[in-house]
């Protein structure tokens, strides 16, 4: 095998061996031979061996005999002598040159090729297996709520992330953390910045990376509020995959990736990803059916090492899961009308919260035994309960303080139904028609009761009585040129109505805007899209909520945005 050699060196070995075209090569020193020197250099440069030099130099001799004796005149040999090291040769036939040229040539060949330095505007091969995607997101978004909304609304997200809060108003006259219900934000200028990069490490593997913007460690939304005295905004990790294609229709899926089911954004955000593993199944039956399906198993949260009961015994190890299957299938009914129908279940392991033994914080005790059971993260609307059985001090019972913390008050095991009709309508118009129900199996407000011992502190009515309830519903209709913008004068309309109850699923993974997160909200969005360029459109949408149960909170979002991605 011949090794790579100087570029330049083998440029001028190529041009060298195609000129040569006398028997005698005209020498460029009083004691140099072109052709010999052609041969010597290319012994030195490593592109023939010497073995191999003396082949060629042997076929030669015996190609210029054969000449000599068919021309019957000697052909003699003129140049002077040779130096130490110098080859000789009196005749090389056009054979060989070509011969040294086709081989010269092809070794250059093959290393440019390698170095991609022939070709222009190419790269090494894995970079051929690496591609880039991203998008961004500029937002204009104002909040305006109703007069009639209550200014005492618990934050009980903020309870559990800086608590606990002493609930005991003779020991504590401060409010909790409170949602602001009352003032409206107009204006905010918010922004989504999203970079993802794929690599196919073989035709089976595939490994992923993208990085996202955020205010904090949000799972729902990677949206960044800008301002902020011009500061430098957070980037997060927002993906980080490998994929194992096992066949042409089964792919499993590990690490932080998206979201591997058919779900609204009443169920999972749209920017929402999942930590754990997935197996997707997508088969297409023929040219009308297909058939696809997910498996997947997900923590959701893990006890934290550092979790005491006394300072010394450590909590035990309940690891908070999600457990979800899904299965679906793609209809071609006609040429015009396609529909997608999928059902999934969602069991929520351990997120429920649990009442605490008896608890004495005013003793000095760091913690209660069950301070662990409330949820990582929490938007608002689930019912939820006071976890800690706290004592008082007998010698001051009244003002013994109560610092709490909330856990969810009911289980979760969703179903999840989903139906899709696209339609094609006269004069290249498209509708969309969407509905999905959720209903959460595990509802028990009988059992929410027991659970929390009668400590349930949200979702009350005037007479302060519990109101909750299991079912969510949604349906939408999006008509235009094109459901998906993707090119310039591409257009939609929309609207649709939502009704969540506040137990139907849990309220830290559903969409952030509509009643600004959570559950317990009910109400209608109205929108429109319009492709400004290709990959970059315009939307603008109205959001109008308020709440099922409890105290009064009505709100409406307006959004107006530019879009694009690449």
């Amino acid at each position: 095998m011949i090794s790579p050699v100087n570029r330049l060196t083998l440029a001028v070995g190529m041009v060298i061996a195609t000129l040569v075209g006398q028997a005698t090569a005209a020498p460029v020193a009083p004691s140099e031979n072109v052709t010999i020197n052609l041969i010597r250099l290319l012994v030195q440069q490593g592109v023939l061996t010497q073995d191999t030099a003396n082949g060629l130099i042997a076929q030669a001799e015996k190609e210029a005999q054969q000449a000599r004796q068919a021309n019957a005149a000697p052909v003699v040999a003129s140049g002077p002598t040779a130096a130490p090291g110098d080859v000789r040769v009196q005749y090389v036939p056009q054979a060989v040159r070509d011969q040294i040229r086709d081989q010269v040539k092809a070794e250059v060949m093959a290393t440019a090729k390698q170095e991609n330095w022939a070709q222009p505007n190419t790269f090494p091969d894995w970079v051929s297996r690496v591609t880039f995607d991203g998008d961004i997101r500029l937002r204009d978004e104002s909040r305006y709520f109703s007069g009639n909304n209550s200014p005492q609304i618990t934050d009980f997200a903020k309870v559990n992330e800086t608590g606990p809060y002493d609930v005991n108003k003779n020991s504590n006259t401060k409010f909790p953390p409170l949602i602001n219900t009352i003032k409206d934000r107009e204006n905010l200028f918010r922004l989504r910045a999203r970079l993802g990069m794929k690599a196919v490490i073989s035709p089976e593997w595939t490994a992923g990376i993208r990085l996202g913007t955020g205010s904090d460690n949000n799972p729902v939304s990677t949206t960044q509020t800008l301002g902020g005295g011009f500061g430098k905004k957070d980037i997060w990790l927002d993906q980080g995959y490998l994929s194992w294609k096992t066949t042409d229709a089964i792919t499993l899926t590990g690490g932080r990736i998206a979201n591997p089911f058919y779900a609204t954004d009443m169920m999972y955000a749209n920017e929402l990803n999942f930590d754990g593993v997935a197996a997707i199944f997508n088969h297409k039956l023929n040219s009308e059916w297909g058939l696809f399906g997910t498996l997947g198993a997900f923590p959701v949260e893990y006890s934290s090492d550092a979790a005491s009961t006394n300072g010394i015994d450590k909590q035990d190890s309940e690891t908070k899961w999600l457990f979800g299957g899904q299965i679906g299938a793609n209809w071609k009914i006609n040429r015009a009308n396609s529909l997608k129908l999928a059902a999934a279940y969602y069991q929520f392991q351990d997120i429920e919260g649990q009442r605490s033994s008896p608890c004495s914080p005013w003793k000095g005790e760091p913690g209660c035994d069950t301070d662990g059971t409330r949820v990582a993260f929490m938007q608002k609307g689930n019912s939820v309960f006071n976890l800690r059985n706290n004592t008082t001090n007998p010698t001051d019972p009244a003002k013994t303080p109560d610092p709490q913390y909330v856990g969810l008050a009911s289980k979760f095991d969703v179903l999840d139904l989903n139906l899709v009709w696209d339609s094609e309508l006269p004069s290249d118009f498209k509708l969309r028609t969407q509905g999905n129900y959720i209903r959460n199996l595990a509802y028990d407000k009988g059992e929410m009761l027991k659970r929390s011992e009668g400590e349930i502190v949200n979702n009350l009515n005037s007479n302060g009585q519990f109101e909750s309830g299991g079912n969510a519903m949604m349906v939408s209709f999006t008509l235009g040129s094109a459901l998906e913008m993707r090119k310039r004068g591409d257009w939609n309309v929309l609207a649709g109505y939502k009704y969540i109850q506040p137990d139907a699923l849990p309220d830290g993974f559903n969409d952030s805007s509509f009643h600004l997160g959570g559950t317990n909200a009910k109400g209608y969005f109205i929108g429109a899209n319009y492709g400004i360029d290709k990959n970059i459109y315009a939307s603008a949408r109205w959001l109008s909520a308020s709440e099922v149960y409890g105290a009064p909170f009505e709100v409406d979002v307006m959004q107006l945005e530019l879009n694009t991605r690449f």
